[in-house]
């Protein structure tokens, strides 16, 4: 066929007309999948312990120090919101114990604000309520709020309640481990001994000032009476900033049946904590007495001391204490190699395991009454989430569980802003309610 100058320019613009076959779509790997939701979703984890020597200007959260918790570990892993907790173990009810705790929580207080507004305001900001998270968060720097871990350094000066509201504090929890001036905690269950059965006069009065200034109450380390109590007496939703389903787990830490579904009526949420002995006891149990052995093994192997107890540790003079923390570390870390390298080594509790109680309570009470929290710095950490550097194998295993963008949202952090704002919401209606 003879191309003539018209033909030539017809087939000419029939073949630019030809869309080439484009190649079909390689559909998202699991992997791929978690990690666009872990990028779209806002990540919270409310639970961080930490110590007021690491928030120096030499030594700090700018960092990746021998810590669970920092701002590289937090960008490495995709956690976008930490609450930083200014925790007080529990001492005597006397004016002594409570100057003494106080001063603990003020450098605690102290510690958090140095970090946001002198070390490092280019890359933290302490937020006071969800729309400051937003705003943060979409701003492309990280967030930090302040949970109160114990009522304990309050005293009997209810002013503090406000004080620590001002500071920042938008939760906190009325004991610790150990019976408080407010309230009866869950240690109360291993030897039967109660001191207000429930909540004293001065907590009920603690749960009304609470509901007034917009601070969440927390209910991880409460009695179940207290925390009953407190429901009760509650007029806006309250939390369990780190504990998980006790059906699960047989611990006084986690929460029976019975307050899960208290929990679920009274609007609040259970952060799901990333603690192995709260998690799996047995598995914890069994892979605790073979580390122990493993770290005694390598320090004799040092030709150093080892200890595993507090009480131990609290005997020592302060140049053995010092002494004893110069190495810790050294041996902690032998001993996790040599324990990788042992076939027959106990397994770990894993987010395997943290997961199964996140569907546990899902399916008890509903997806938007759980939530997520690791204790870091203060006992948590398991395998697959050891520090928060590996927080994208949380959102890995929810997405192999089925777990939507949207009900992640709600488990990463949604669940727990959707409470603040309605505790917040109540505070500001006080008067029209009272």
């Amino acid at each position: 066929m003879k191309v003539t100058p018209i033909l030539a320019v017809f087939l000419l613009f029939a073949a630019c007309k030809q869309k080439p076959k484009e190649a079909p779509k390689a559909e998202m790997t699991l992997e791929e999948q978690a990690v666009a939701i872990h990028n779209e979703v806002i990540t919270i984890d409310t639970h961080d312990d930490f110590n007021v020597k690491n928030f120096t200007d030499s030594i700090n959260y700018t960092q990746k120090l021998d810590t669970q918790l920092n701002l590289p570990y937090m960008n490495e892993g995709g956690l976008d919101v930490s609450w930083l907790i200014v925790y007080t173990g529990q001492g005597a009810l006397n004016a002594e114990g409570y100057q003494n705790a106080a001063a603990n929580a003020k450098a605690k207080f102290d510690a958090i604000h140095r970090l946001c507004d002198t070390l490092a305001p280019d890359q933290i900001e302490l937020a006071y309520n969800s729309a400051d998270v937003r705003r943060i968060h979409k701003a492309g720097k990280k967030v930090a709020m302040i949970g109160v871990e114990n009522a304990y350094p309050i005293g009997e000066d209810m002013s503090l309640f406000e004080k620590y509201q001002q500071l920042g504090a938008r939760y906190i929890s009325l004991s610790h481990n150990g019976h408080s001036q407010f309230c009866d905690s869950n240690t109360g269950e291993a030897d039967g001994v109660w001191l207000h059965n429930g909540l004293s006069a001065l907590g009920k009065q603690a749960v009304v000032e609470m509901n007034r200034l917009g601070m969440m109450i927390d209910v991880s380390h409460p009695s179940k009476e207290s925390m009953k109590q407190m429901i009760t007496l509650s007029k806006a939703p309250i939390i369990a900033s780190h504990s998980s389903a006790r059906a699960l787990c047989d611990h006084s830490r986690n929460l029976d049946d019975e307050q899960l579904q208290l929990m679920k009526q009274n609007g609040g949420v259970i952060q799901t904590v990333a603690f192995s002995s709260y998690l799996n006891t047995e598995v914890h149990q069994a892979r605790e007495a073979y580390m122990k052995d493993i770290r005694k093994q390598v320090a004799d192997y040092l030709e150093v001391k080892w200890i595993e107890s507090r009480a131990a540790f609290d005997s020592l003079t302060k140049a053995e204490q010092e002494s004893f923390l110069g190495y810790r570390k050294k041996v902690m870390d032998m001993a996790k190699i040599k324990a990788s390298k042992d076939p027959n080594a106990p397994r770990r509790v894993s987010v395997v395991d943290f997961v199964d109680h996140i569907d546990y309570m899902v399916k008890k009470i509903g997806i938007d009454h759980v939530g997520i929290s690791s204790d870091f710095d203060g006992g948590g950490g398991i395998e697959g989430w050891d520090h928060a550097g590996e927080t994208l194998s949380v959102t890995i295993e929810l997405v192999k569980r089925g777990y939507s963008k949207e009900d992640i949202a709600k488990l990463w952090g949604e669940n727990l802003l959707r409470v603040l704002d309605e505790v917040q919401e109540i505070s500001k209606n006080w008067q029209k309610i009272n």
